[in-house]
Formats: C-alpha cells, structure tokens, sequence
C-alpha cells in the first residue's frame, strides 16, 4: 500500500498568476522566477496560444506546506467550494483577541483583492471565524 507524504492543492481559475500572486501573500508562498526574456509572469503568459494550458505554481519556501497550482480554465466559478482552505490566522486565540486578529487579517486580505463574506463570532461551542473569498470567488476561512 502506498504512503504518499506529499500532494498539492489545484485551483481553476482565469487568472493563473494574479490568484498566486494573491495566494502567496495570503500564506507567505513564493512563485518561481520569471522566465528570462520577460519582465512578468503575465507578460510571459500573453505569448502563449489560447489553446495552450496555462497554469501557475507556488509553494511554501520552508516545504512544509502543499504546493498550489492555479490552472487556466474557460469556464467560470459558479457553485459553492466542495473544498475550500482554512487560513488559521487565529490559532490558539480565544475570545476578543482572536477577533481582534482575525479582523486585522481579513482587512489586509481585502486590500489584495480577497473579499469579506462574513463574521461568525464566538458562541458558546465555537470561536470566531470569517468567511472570505479570494479574487475570482473561491471561499476561504479565516480561523
């Protein structure tokens, strides 16, 4: 029986380096340099045939994380994630100070382009959480 340690975490979408570019701010990720000859991953891009796949990588510096791909896909998001990520900004935070952080996360999300769904505060089983979406819609949490 095989044991696969690894795996990663593939995302259709429109726009294959604008999501990375958001992703990796969001997880401290990086991308991998730009081809040579190309002063961006976009202007690199434009040189492709349509018809030509077109996808984008990022990955944790340190390797603990699963790397990202973002795909080019010709159609549009339009139903809810069955999968989404859990951003754990919040980790080993209760009460208003988790709030208070998970706040301040979700506004400097929202000034990358991601998009404030809404604020589940604690109750009495579960603490605070914020729903969000990245820039082309894929949900996302803050937890």
């Amino acid at each position: 029986m095989s044991s696969i340690r690894q795996f990663q975490v593939t995302f259709d979408c429109a726009e294959p380096a604008r999501l990375a570019a958001f992703w990796c701010e969001v997880l401290g990720y990086v991308t991998p340099p730009v081809p040579e000859g190309f002063a961006t991953w976009e202007e690199y891009h434009r040189t492709l045939p349509p018809e030509e796949e077109v996808y984008f990588p990022c990955s944790d510096p340190a390797g603990a994380g699963p790397r990202l791909l973002f795909q080019r896909v010709p159609e549009g998001k339009v139903a809810k994630n069955r999968v989404h990520i859990d951003v754990r900004a919040g980790a080993g935070l209760v009460g208003e100070e988790r709030l208070a952080t998970l706040e301040a996360e979700c506004a400097r999300l929202v000034a990358l382009g991601g998009v404030h769904v809404r604020t589940m505060p604690a109750d009495d089983e579960d603490e605070s959480c914020i729903t969000m979406q990245d820039p082309e819609g894929n949900e996302f949490c803050l937890d």
